[in-house]
C-alpha cells in the first residue's frame, strides 16, 4: 500500500520519513499555504531521497506553464491537482507531462462528489478523496465519512486522505480498501514540521495491520 506523507518542509524530515517506509512525499507548491516551499527547495530536499520514493507537487488552480516549470525546475515525479481543475485539464496535462504521475484530488462534500470522480478516471493516474473544508484546500484535520465510500470502487488507484492519525488509520482501513494513505497534519508539530514519533507511530500501526 502507498504511503504518502505530505507537507514536507524540511530536508533532514524527508530523508527520516522516507527511511521509515514512505513510498512517497509531497510538497506544496501553493503560495498561500503554510507548507508552501518553493521549486528549488523542494529539488534540494528531492535529490537527496531513494530513487524508489515519489516526489509529489500539490497544486491548486495553476497553469500548465506553472506546474511545467516547477516539475522541471524541482525533479517531481508526480503532480496532485488540489484545486477546481478539470478532467479536460488533467487530460492536457497528461499528454505534456507523460512520465509524470498525475492525481487529481476530490474534496468530498456530500455524495455526488463521489459520482463526479468518474469524469476524472480516464484523464488521471489516481484520485485522491480528502475532506471539504470551505476555506482550506487541504491539512484540515477533518475526517471523511468512512462509511459513506464503501462503494467507492473507482477504476484506478485512489488514495485516503482527510485527518488520518497513527490513531484513527486502522479505523479507516478496517472500513475501506484504498490504493494508499496520505497524511499531512496528522503527523506534525505544526504546519510544514513534521513529528517523527507520529510518523515511526504510523508505520508501527501499518505493520500491525500487515501481520493480522
Amino acid at each position: 500500500m502507498r504511503v504518502k506523507i505530505c507537507g514536507i518542509t524540511k530536508p533532514e524530515q524527508g530523508q527520516a520519513i522516507a527511511q521509515m517506509g514512505a513510498t512517497a512525499l509531497g510538497f506544496i507548491c501553493v503560495q498561500a499555504s503554510p507548507r508552501y516551499i518553493s521549486a528549488l527547495e523542494i529539488q534540494a530536499i528531492a535529490s537527496g531521497l531513494p530513487a524508489a520514493v515519489d516526489r509529489v507537487g500539490v497544486f491548486a488552480n495553476a497553469t500548465v506553464v506553472e506546474i511545467c516549470r516547477t516539475v522541471e525546475l524541482s525533479g517531481l515525479s508526480a503532480v496532485q491537482l488540489h484545486g477546481a481543475e478539470t478532467p479536460e485539464f488533467c487530460q492536457q496535462l497528461r499528454q505534456i507531462l507523460p512520465g509524470v504521475e498525475i492525481l487529481k484530488a476530490l474534496r468530498v462534500r456530500t455524495d455526488e462528489f463521489l459520482a463526479a470522480a468518474a469524469a476524472y478516471e480516464a484523464y488521471v493516474d489516481t484520485l485522491l478523496l480528502d475532506a471539504y473544508h470551505p476555506q482550506l484546500l487541504g491539512g484540515t484535520g477533518k475526517t471523511l465519512n468512512w462509511e459513506t465510500l464503501q462503494q467507492f470502487r473507482p477504476s484506478c488507484p485512489w488514495l485516503l486522505a482527510g485527518g488520518l492519525t497513527p490513531d484513527n488509520v486502522l479505523d479507516a482501513l478496517s472500513c475501506l480498501q484504498p490504493s494508499g494513505i496520505d497524511l499531512s497534519s496528522g503527523v506534525e508539530r505544526s504546519p510544514g514540521d513534521k513529528d517523527l514519533e507520529k510518523v515511526a507511530r504510523l508505520f508501527q500501526q501499518l505493520q500491525t495491520k500487515s501481520h493480522a
